[in-house]
């Protein structure tokens, strides 16, 4: 049998190959842009911008690569749309673009200092075992129950370890609020953690709820410790380290704010123009910042202190004495299949009872490295290494997991699926979540319909990766998804969700919708990122835009991999009552197992009739958007009159084997001269300016660098059949996205 020493040895093991990993192949990559030295001295500080904000902790180790040019770093600040670096080696007064690679492996190196000490403690020790080898036994009175909360409350007094499976929609975190304050309520001291800083936020704010109108709280009992705090707490300011130290001291609150305000306003000057005084002035905030933070830093370890119940990142506990070194009598772990196993130890080491909360059949943990002790203790969670979820195969539940199993969260049209594929059919639908779902389901696009399969086959080769990531994207089907949103925002929707398993498309979604929907954003609630983002939140409309199509070999190992199950079971209970699938329906029944999940939610929507195709385009798109227009593909005097409108350049991309009509040749012969012709193509064209010799797989046009034609008919385009559409937008940040492929 193994011993609690012999995983700690184990888990440190794997942890300490995942850092080396990281350290030497990195992960994530970011462009930064217009980088200015800001001081001569070492370490040399470094002004850059960035297309996104990165959200990258302050004081994190980073790589920067410049061409040939390498050097390590430290984040000195990171907001906005700009960073501040601290590199070892000097690169010259001016970098135009260069390369961030960043991977949080000193929390990695932090969390192995905490299972260092768990060695060291033998109570720390019991209470990982228990964890790891749940008892066959339980201990509560299942005479006694009265209902879900109440029998998570019994279970949690009487067993050391409680395994809580809550699949989408089945009141987890009702549950689980309930749990906490009814333990607050007794006084005793409460830990909840998770992976995210969304997860704890949405729990912390439904238990101040509750307890609020139980007219039981009193400030300074519930904190929520940490940065990042959304807008979920927004109405519960009073729980925040900030509120409570502005109470205490509002003139030290005064100075962080200034400072704050003051120091993002010099970035955006920074921005746009660059001087020495400016440089000078910045450090200098930065200075102060540091100290007005040390004052900050004395006042919350108290306020953790005096608190019963204490809401945290599972990285903020691991890293920040203030919680480690402290004992509670009950420790709540959120959203636990997405955290390591050595994190869910350390998490139980820390309370007399544990409560381990989540859904197993939801995304693993992440980790890079390909070490087999890495896969099994990094890249699995906590339920199966603890052998809880063994006896599902038999149609049994271990005695310490409890389910929960009513969901209301989506309308059943689409949980139909779920329930059936993913869940044994353990789940099941009240009658009323069919009722309170009715009217999302009602609103256009697909008017009547809670689940929709958006077939984009045979609209072109437009299955493609990014040059930099390798991330796929896929601009056809990113268009059509943003149809979709925009629909659903005219009908009246406020809350709608865009996932997708790729990176690269998720950021295109986003600066789309940050460049041309700018006030529509501001009056609706509307998030396009990765499916991993997405765990743990909801909204009425969810578009999941698988992206993969032809001229891509196979789809990627996100959609059919190991935990492509998991992926897409993410992707879909997001929703509650409208779900969009984009997908090129004819490219997974070519190249997907039946046995694959993505194909099994393809099949069934085609069983179900849920599948609506291009020749419909007509009848769903109403509401042209003032940004992007479509077009039927063959009313080329549309385009003709954009031609013709040109000040500065028109860019075509002509794939192999197209051939342009000598109509389409008058019109870029016939050009003003002042008009720069660039042709993207294989084959040499000889009335260009400037000629690039490139295979892409579908035809483009951009007009000026700001407006883009996709789906343009020409002789010899592969993949097409009718009905033509084609699409203009106008976006400036897409043009310059699609010309750096190039």
């Amino acid at each position: 049998m193994t011993t609690t020493k012999m995983y700690i040895k184990e888990w440190q093991h794997a942890l300490q190959l995942e850092i080396n990993h990281l350290k030497k192949f990195g992960g994530s990559r970011y462009s930064v842009t217009n980088g200015r030295l800001l001081s001569n001295d070492s370490p040399y500080k470094n002004y850059f911008d960035t297309a996104f904000p990165l959200r990258i902790p302050v004081g994190s180790s980073i790589k920067l690569d410049w061409g040939a040019m390498k050097s390590s770093g430290k984040v000195l600040s990171s907001e906005g749309k700009g960073i501040i670096l601290a590199l070892e080696h000097n690169f010259g007064d001016l970098i135009p673009d260069a390369y961030l690679l960043h991977d949080p492996w000193e929390l990695l190196e932090q969390l192995i200092e905490r299972l260092d000490e768990i060695k060291k403690n033998k109570q720390k020790r019991i209470r990982v075992k228990r964890l790891m080898n749940p008892s066959m036994e339980t201990k509560h009175p299942k005479e006694k129950i009265k209902s879900s909360v109440h029998e998570l409350i019994l279970r949690s007094k009487y067993n050391p370890a409680t395994f809580v499976w809550g699949p989408p929609g089945t009141g987890k975190t009702y549950t689980l609020a309930r749990t906490a304050a009814n333990k607050y309520f007794q006084k005793k001291k409460v830990l909840i953690l998770s992976h995210s800083n969304q997860a704890v936020d949405v729990l912390m704010s439904e238990m101040t709820d509750f307890i609020k109108r139980k007219k039981r709280f009193r400030e300074g009992d519930v904190l929520r410790y940490g940065g990042n705090i959304g807008e979920t707490l927004s109405a519960h300011h009073e729980i925040t380290t900030n509120q409570l130290i502005e109470k205490q001291d509002p003139l030290l609150a005064k100075d962080r704010e200034r400072l704050v305000e003051e120091r993002y306003h010099l970035k955006q000057d920074l921005a746009t123009s660059f001087s020495k005084r400016d440089s000078d002035h910045l450090l200098e905030l930065e200075t102060k910042f540091s100290k007005i933070l040390e004052k900050i830093r004395r006042k919350e370890v108290q306020l953790v202190k005096d608190a019963f119940i204490v809401g945290a990142t599972l990285a903020k506990a691991a890293s920040d004495s203030a919680i480690y070194e402290s004992n509670y009598d009950i420790v709540i772990l959120d959203e636990a299949s997405m955290a390591y196993v050595p994190q869910a130890a350390f998490a139980a080491s820390m309370g007399k009872r544990v409560i381990i909360c989540g859904d197993f059949m939801q995304l693993p943990p992440i980790a890079a490295s390909r070490n087999p002790l890495v896969a099994e203790w990094l890249k699995e969670d906590v339920f199966h290494k603890a052998g809880v979820v063994e006896g599902l195969h038999n149609g049994k539940l271990h005695p310490q997991l409890f389910l929960l199993k009513e969901q209301r969260r989506m309308h059943p049209d689409i949980s139909a699926f779920t329930n059936r594929y993913i869940y044994h059919s353990l789940v099941e639908d009240p009658e009323s979540v069919y009722k309170s779902r009715n009217h999302i389901t009602c609103l256009p696009p697909f008017k009547g319909q809670a689940s929709v399969l958006l077939d984009t086959s045979f609209t072109g080769m437009n299955g493609v990766s990014d040059r930099t990531t390798n991330s796929r994207f896929n601009l056809w089907q990113l268009l059509l998804s943003f149809q979709c949103i925009h629909e659903a925002y005219i009908s009246g929707a406020t809350s709608i969700g865009y996932v997708t398993p790729y990176r690269a498309q998720a950021n295109l979604m986003e600066l789309l919708l940050e460049e041309v929907y700018v006030k529509e954003r501001s009056g609706a609630d509307i998030i396009a990122a990765t499916v991993h983002r997405f765990q743990g939140s909801e909204r009425d409309v969810m578009i999941f835009d698988t992206v993969d199509s032809a001229p891509q070999n196979q789809p990627g190992m996100l959609v059919t991999g190991k935990d492509s199950k998991r992926l897409i079971n993410v992707a879909i209970t997001r929703t509650k009552g409208k779900f969009i699938q984009v997908s090129d329906r004819n490219f997974i029944e070519g190249h997907v197992f039946k046995g694959k999940t993505l194909r099994q939610l393809v099949d069934h929507q085609a069983r179900n009739n849920q599948t609506v195709t291009m020749n419909e385009i007509g009848s769903w798109v109403r509401n042209q958007h003032p940004k992007l227009r479509w077009i039927h593909a063959r009313k080329v005097d549309v385009i003709f009159q954009d031609l013709r409108s040109a000040n500065s350049s028109i860019t075509i991309c002509l794939p192999e084997g197209i051939k342009l009509s000598e109509e389409w040749n008058q019109q870029l012969e016939n050009r003003e001269k002042r008009i720069k012709l660039t042709v993207i193509s294989n084959q040499k064209w000889g009335k260009c300016d400037v000629w690039l010799d490139k295979n892409f797989s579908f035809p483009f046009v951009i007009i000026d660098d700001k407006v883009l034609w996709l789906g343009l008919l020409f002789e010899g385009v592969k993949g097409i059949q009718p009905p033509y559409v084609a699409a203009r937008l106008s976006s400036s940040k897409w043009c310059e996205y699609l010309l750096k492929q190039m």
